[in-house]
């Protein structure tokens, strides 16, 4: 669907759902569905292959994938997702205001997946030019925080370009709630299949762990799964399950949830980030995104 569909599309009852900051105070004011239906070109489409749906026994959680900063997890947690492996394993390390962990394949069918370990991509290389912050915290030429495409950004600042080899700068995904990463072991290149969805903001995995999407809808399910004891490392007794992973380009059109997120390359969210002060980005709630999914089987309004 072309966002000039997108008001009429956000109108069709029953479909609509709002993907609000459900785990952070002080949402942003701009998320209501009636202000998406009524301000369309505030908000940007999720390309359908990087809309990944995760379907659990708590709901489902929408995440939206981000190829530009860590492209080779992207096309690894693809294939995964596209292999059938996720489906039917557990959530099985859960943890209050860190995160909750998943895709252990060995534990659920004996053997790893089929896709070989993928090497750390902690942080990306960033051309400030062709991909600027479109929303910088503080002074755009030394913001160390921003966002992009409504993914949060930190970074060095924009004019240690002109000091650097490459002309570029070094920039990564932090771990704030709602940001999904990957597991691994001591060994920085040996992630396979386990990922772990933010619960809080935990800055001692910023640069340590491959950050390479984040939750868009769904982040209540998160929050309510079963957790762990601290002192069994969040180990989950009798855990929630991953029913079903898939990439919205795979399913049928008339299937597939669609996702629009609010715009952060807009005067309206510049103003409104403005008025925040100059915090961490992760102390302020996620970029909200509008949901259409045909799956709903209770409109928005009636929730």
């Amino acid at each position: 669907m072309k966002i000039r569909g997108f008001a009429a599309a956000v109108a069709m009852a029953g479909l609509l759902l709002p993907a609000c900051a459900d785990t952070v105070q002080d949402a942003w004011s701009f998320e209501t569905p009636e202000d998406a239906a009524a301000n369309p070109d505030e908000w940007r489409a999720v390309a359908a292959d990087r809309l990944f749906i995760f379907d659990t026994t708590k709901g489902r959680i929408l995440i939206e994938a981000f190829p530009d900063v860590a492209p080779n997890h992207f096309a690894h947690f693809s294939a995964i997702i596209r292999s059938g492996d996720y489906d039917g394993t557990s959530f099985h390390r859960v943890i209050d205001d860190f995160m909750a962990q998943g895709g252990d394949i060995f534990a659920l069918r004996g053997r790893d997946s089929a896709e070989p370990n993928v090497a750390g991509e902690f942080t990306f290389r960033r051309d400030v030019a062709k991909m600027p912050l479109e929303a910088p915290i503080g002074p755009e030429d030394s913001a160390k925080h921003g966002y992009y495409q409504g993914f949060p950004i930190q970074t060095q600042p924009s004019f240690f370009a002109e000091m650097s080899v490459d002309g570029l700068v070094e920039s990564s995904i932090p771990h704030c709630a709602s940001v999904v990463s990957t597991a691994r072991t001591d060994d920085p290149n040996s992630a396979n299949g386990q990922f772990f969805l933010m619960r809080g903001y935990s800055p001692h995995l910023d640069r340590q762990y491959t950050s390479w999407g984040r939750v868009i809808a769904g982040q209540d399910v998160v929050m309510s799964m079963k957790t762990g004891a601290r002192e069994a490392n969040g180990s989950v007794t009798n855990p929630d399950i991953l029913t079903s992973a898939k990439i919205a380009a795979d399913l049928p059109e008339a299937e597939r949830p669609q996702a629009w997120v609010l715009r952060t390359d807009t005067d309206t969210f510049r103003a409104a980030l403005e008025t925040r002060g100059e915090p961490n980005i992760c102390d302020l709630p996620p970029v909200p995104a509008v949901i259409v999914d045909p799956a709903a089987s209770t409109p928005a309004a009636e929730e």
